[in-house]
């Protein structure tokens, strides 16, 4: 099993195949729009910018189960990430990453042994999967870990190769 057997709807309400995203390195984050971490969104992008012509995508699902820290709208959500942080990776639409109406790719996600951050239970926003090329969980880290942390950027490298 890999990600690329889940879908998800886009920001713009289109349903999207991972699939899509065969062949490249991405990271996975559950993002929020009012929560301390927040400017993590300008880290996220400038990982974007920089790797992406070697095939990463950063991939933003907004979550709303954290303090309440989501509560827009699409439209305000992807307005909010343009203007404030000019994000240009793409985002999805909002959805739960935990509890029974957990989105079928976090209970993927959440149940695949991972380090440095363990399996289990998403506990806060900006949760970040790391994926291989072949759609497989090789790293998540936890919530407060920066975008340009030295070890997030080290396990980006060695899965770009």
């Amino acid at each position: 099993m890999s990600i690329y057997e889940f879908s998800a709807r886009t920001i713009d309400g289109v349903e999207k195949s991972l699939g899509d995203f065969a062949g490249r390195v991405l990271l996975i984050v559950n993002v929020a729009s009012q929560c301390g971490l927040t400017p993590q969104y300008r880290g996220l992008q400038e990982l974007y910018e920089y790797y992406r012509e070697r095939g990463f995508k950063v991939l933003g699902f907004p979550c709303n189960q954290f303090g309440g820290q989501e509560p827009g709208s699409e439209e305000e959500i992807r307005t909010f990430c343009e203007t404030r942080y000019k994000v240009t990776f793409p985002l999805f639409a909002k959805i739960e990453v935990n509890g029974p109406n957990r989105h079928p790719l976090y209970a993927y996600l959440t149940q695949q042994p991972t380090t440095p951050d363990g399996p289990g239970d998403i506990q806060w926003n900006f949760a970040k999967f790391l994926i291989d090329r072949h759609g497989q969980v090789v790293a998540r880290f936890a919530p407060a870990t920066a975008p340009a942390s030295e070890e997030l950027v080290e396990a980006i490298e060695r899965t770009l190769g």
